[in-house]
């Protein structure tokens, strides 16, 4: 009998996050799946189903991120998978800024605790879960607009910024991770336009066909997160499985 597998997806609480807590349990990938929240959402608590674990966490607070990963080494000595799904672009009291009169240092700051620091600081404190032979993944959410090669429109100044400097994170994680978790592949994300709260207001000029349901956007990037090599760790991916440019 082979060891049990177990995943854990971070900002689970709603869209992305959510629909990839689904998608491992319906397809039966792992045994057990950790899922993290900031908020209680009565969606995730509303999954009914044994292999399910909720845990509160905000990636901003480090000390949350350290009492979570306890938590779960005391259930388990491995992760197969380690997806995270937490990003901000706006909320209540921000929004993306469209020039640089619209700069502000201390929403500057926020987009990177939230965007680029928290992933960094999992991959710190998961990282004895990852020290195992059996392929694993770490994968983090990041966005197409996180490319400064593809940067043509400018604008989004802390979001842009906050992207591209969670993709040198991962780059930098997958370059120490060769050496102490050999067998996990680290990779950035871009699920594309998806229907969620992040990209709700800023659906106007999609094209419907580049418009994905969250269940067609987690379908995608698991059939990319599949056919990963060692070879591609420390890359960036499209939900197409074409590699951007940094």
């Amino acid at each position: 009998m082979s060891d049990p597998k177990a995943a854990l997806i971070v900002g689970a609480g709603q869209g992305i996050g959510l629909e990839f807590v689904r998608q491992f349990l319906k397809g039966d990938r792992v045994d057990h799946v950790y899922a993290t929240y900031r908020t209680p959402s009565s969606e995730l608590v509303g999954v009914a189903d044994r292999r399910l674990h909720c845990l509160q966490m905000d990636i901003t607070e480090e000390l949350q991120i350290a009492s979570v990963i306890q938590k779960i080494q005391t259930e388990t000595t491995t992760l197969d998978a380690v997806i995270n799904c937490v990003g901000l672009l706006h909320d209540e009291t921000m929004q993306p800024e469209k020039s640089l009169r619209h700069l502000n240092a201390d929403q500057l700051l926020h987009y990177f605790k939230v965007n680029s620091v928290g992933a960094a600081m999992l991959a710190k404190h998961v990282q004895p879960l990852l020290k195992h032979r059996n392929r694993a993944i770490f994968a983090t959410i990041s966005a197409k607009v996180g490319s400064i090669g593809d940067n043509e429109l400018g604008g989004w100044y802390g979001y842009r910024a906050s992207k591209a400097a969670l993709n040198m994170f991962m780059r930098t994680v997958a370059i120490e991770y060769r050496r102490t978790c050999p067998s996990t592949i680290v990779v950035t994300l871009h699920p594309g336009t998806t229907d969620t709260q992040l990209s709700r207001p800023f659906q106007r000029n999609v094209a419907p066909e580049k418009l994905f349901s969250v269940d067609r956007t987690v379908q995608q990037l698991l059939t990319v997160l599949d056919q990963l090599k060692q070879a591609d760790s420390g890359e960036f991916f499209s939900w197409d499985g074409s590699r951007l440019p940094w």
